[in-house]
């Protein structure tokens, strides 16, 4: 009868212990969901246009941060950004030239996405001061305006480097890209399968090739100069 009782006593321990496991999973499961439904809940998705507050022009390059958080982004050349966060974050806003500005999320936005118009107010920055002398006579003045060096600017520097002379001695100097080293490759695999199974014609017998040689000897081009032939590169 004692071991009948020990028996039972031991196996409603086993089914409270083993409910009570199951019972303390299934609280923590329910949990967890609740709390991914809350962080998912609490994103939200910021679609803006920043624009300037007197004549609403866009004002691009504008850094967004999120305050006291190293993440943000920065606006396009209209103006536009997006920018992910939570509910009751601080957006920062900061320009060159532009005074900084916070707009604080509310937490009461319904859903994941929000529309934002953010108005820059221009700042106003002071220069160094630059004080201009004139020399004191007309022959420094000749001088300066002969010998000195004043460095080119970037606009000038820009309309050298794009002039027509420049580009054409640069188009002879630089190597070839990959599709011009391609095309010239394709292009000789075609002249060389134009005379596929066949002999190559020979220009010795080329009246033409003849005259242009006669020319050429003429001119003095198979002359010695400094002990090297300098000869045509015309295939005689």
């Amino acid at each position: 009868m004692l071991i009948l009782q020990l028996l039972l006593a031991d196996y409603f321990m086993r089914s409270y212990f083993s409910s009570s496991l199951v019972l303390f999973l299934w609280l923590l499961g329910c949990s967890s969901v609740c709390d991914a439904q809350a962080t998912a809940d609490n994103i939200v998705q910021i679609n803006g246009i920043i624009m300037t507050a007197d004549s609403l022009r866009a004002v691009p390059d504008v850094t967004v941060m999120v305050k006291n958080q190293n993440r943000g982004v920065m606006s396009e050349y209209t103006g536009v950004f997006s920018i992910v966060c939570y509910k009751g974050d601080t957006l920062q806003f900061s320009a060159l030239g532009f005074r900084s500005k916070e707009y604080v999320i509310s937490k009461a936005i319904q859903g994941q996405y929000f529309s934002l118009i953010q108005l820059m107010v221009q700042d106003t920055f002071f220069l160094p001061e630059t004080i201009i002398r004139s020399l004191p006579r007309n022959k420094a003045f000749d001088y300066a305006f002969v010998n000195w060096q004043i460095p080119d600017d970037k606009y000038e520097l820009a309309r050298r480097n794009t002039d027509v002379y420049m580009l054409r001695a640069l188009s002879q100097t630089l190597p070839k890209d990959g599709h011009e080293a391609q095309s010239a490759a394709l292009a000789q695999q075609a002249r060389e399968a134009i005379y596929y199974g066949m002999l190559k014609p020979q220009t010795i017998f080329n009246p033409i090739a003849w005259a242009e040689f006669f020319e050429a000897w003429k001119r003095g081009d198979f002359r010695k100069k400094g002990g090297n032939k300098y000869l045509s590169t015309k295939g005689y």
